[in-house]
């Protein structure tokens, strides 16, 4: 696959065009822009506040997600074609996927059924293989950061808590959301590798049931009933039995024993039964034809994203510098 961000290294933003916006996050916002030069061209891009990103010392966070946006090359992860910076905000020009969000369908179905769960499952199986073969974790699986494509494949975004950990080391600092965060990280004992196969475990049973295992009022009640592990959720009549064992197995208490964090890594979890039949040389090649086809019109065509207010307020400059390399 070639570099991702050569074919448009030439766009600056003086060349893009803001249509409307795809999404508001507390860093700022993703907007669908096109290119003058050719309007049928469209990006998102991501307009994160200056200032917010200092004041909440994320610098480095952001600094990491441009590298490892960068570097990636897969078909399964949102490409990074360009960043630019200016006083106010720093940008990235981000491949599209006018889908939507994965959480937007399943909030509007109630829930998938197997073949459908087992295809989002397996595209993000094959992010987090790219992933983990270069030492990164990512750190924020859930189904607001799972775009569909144009055709429908799953794309996995929102690098800002991923981080390049290597093989055999580990990490603390606690992030995540709280209904996908692992007992390790919890516990503040280091975390690796496995805490991306937990995840995996949670998102399964959300898309299944139309929510995650572990929910309550608020964050702390969900930490505790996270402790007392998988084993005391209630698994609903429509998981059904190979699910709810890989579940058991991904979702594992003691990291090193999760399906997936041994030396096979990922590959022992496709060998799961509940895989069993699925085309994963049909996935790579992208020749399945995918289980949820969004209805797109156009290249400007946001409709499957909820709708937002246009920018009103203007943040501040943010001069410190530390954004040189955008």
């Amino acid at each position: 696959m070639p570099a991702v961000n050569e074919a448009f290294s030439k766009i600056e933003l003086s060349d893009l065009v803001m249509e409307c916006t795809l999404g508001i996050g507390g860093f700022g916002r993703v907007e669908l822009v096109s290119w003058k030069k050719n309007p049928e061209l469209t990006f998102a891009l991501k307009c994160l506040k200056k200032q917010h990103i200092v004041r909440t010392k994320q610098q480095e966070h952001i600094l990491s997600e441009r590298t490892i946006l960068f570097n990636a090359r897969s078909n399964f992860i949102c490409r990074l074609y360009k960043t630019f910076r200016d006083a106010k905000f720093v940008y990235m020009l981000m491949e599209v996927c006018l889908g939507g969000e994965v959480w937007t369908v399943l909030r509007n179905v109630g829930n998938f059924d197997e073949s459908t769960s087992r295809f989002v499952v397996a595209c993000v199986l094959e992010a987090f293989q790219h992933l983990h073969d270069r030492g990164i974790i990512f750190r924020d699986l859930k189904p607001e950061n799972l775009l569909l494509d144009n055709q429908g494949y799953v794309k996995l975004c929102d690098f800002g808590f991923a981080k390049a950990i290597g093989p055999g080391k580990k990490t603390w600092t606690f992030c995540g959301t709280p209904e996908y965060v692992s007992p390790e990280v919890i516990l503040n004992k280091g975390h690796s590798f496995p805490t991306d196969i937990w995840q995996i475990g949670i998102l399964l049973f959300e898309l299944l049931t139309g929510s995650p295992p572990f929910t309550a009022p608020d964050s702390m009640k969900i930490y505790g009933a996270i402790l007392r592990g998988i084993g005391a959720v209630e698994f609903p009549p429509v998981v059904g039995k190979s699910a709810r064992a890989l579940i058991k197995r991904l979702c594992k208490e003691s990291p090193s024993e999760r399906l997936g964090s041994g030396s096979g890594g990922i590959a022992d979890v496709r060998k799961h039964k509940w895989f069993q039949g699925f085309d994963w040389a049909g996935l790579r090649r992208m020749s399945i034809v995918p289980p949820l086809r969004p209805k797109i019109r156009g290249p400007n065509d946001a409709s499957n994203f909820d709708k937002f207010e246009p920018r009103v307020s203007i943040p501040p400059d943010e001069i410190s510098g530390w954004d040189n390399d955008f």
